[in-house]
């Protein structure tokens, strides 16, 4: 299996980067490597293409956006780790369903490494750990191809979440990962997410 190319990409703006991944779905082909990006977003609520607006509650001066992937309402923030998976379903044989579990394995997995125990839940996708939600996942298909992807909170101001439903679900409580480890940072599991990726997505 040919390796994904790898982007980090620190810190961007939420709508050139959607724009970016659409385009680049759009234009590849066959023979077009798949690639992972690896960035976080200045403040921003992202609503998915079956969001209903009624789980933004304050938004206060935090802009919302209407986008094309699955799922309700989310917040990215700076100390949310996101990476987009920008994949070939039909090159690396798998469904869109096995492409969310092997998503959430590979945070399971980086959490285990810290010694924090975490699950995913059929009902709703994402990991939690003791039923508050510490990573986010919404996907969108197009030709075959994936794209979106998820969003792990790692040091961030948790705050913003107060503010909506997350995921849509009412008084649904959110961590993150500094709050198991000590400082801890974006920096700190980028590459240890980046290793689960591989071998769970079967490129290793």
């Amino acid at each position: 299996m040919i390796p994904p190319v790898i982007h980090h990409l620190g810190e961007v703006d939420y709508c050139e980067t959607w724009q970016k991944m659409r385009d680049f779905t759009d234009s590849r082909n066959k023979e077009t490597p798949d690639e992972l990006w690896f960035l976080q977003h200045p403040p921003v609520y992202t609503l998915g293409k079956n969001g209903k607006a009624e789980h933004v509650l304050n938004a206060g001066d935090i802009p919302i956006i209407n986008v094309d992937r699955g799922g309700q309402v989310t917040y990215h923030g700076p100390g949310q780790l996101v990476v987009y998976t920008l994949l070939d379903l039909n090159r690396l044989k798998t469904g869109v369903r096995e492409l969310v579990t092997s998503i959430e394995n590979s945070i399971i997995g980086l959490l285990a490494d810290y010694g924090v125990e975490s699950s995913a839940r059929r009902d709703a996708p994402g990991v939690y750990v003791n039923n508050a939600k510490i990573a986010a996942l919404g996907l969108r298909v197009r030709k075959g191809c994936s794209f979106h992807g998820l969003a792990l909170n790692v040091d961030m101001d948790l705050e913003p979440f107060s503010r909506i439903n997350p995921c849509g679900y009412e008084g649904l409580e959110v961590t993150q990962l500094n709050n198991f480890v000590n400082d801890i940072k974006i920096k700190d599991v980028v590459d240890g997410l980046q290793q689960q990726l591989l071998k769970k997505l079967r490129y290793e």
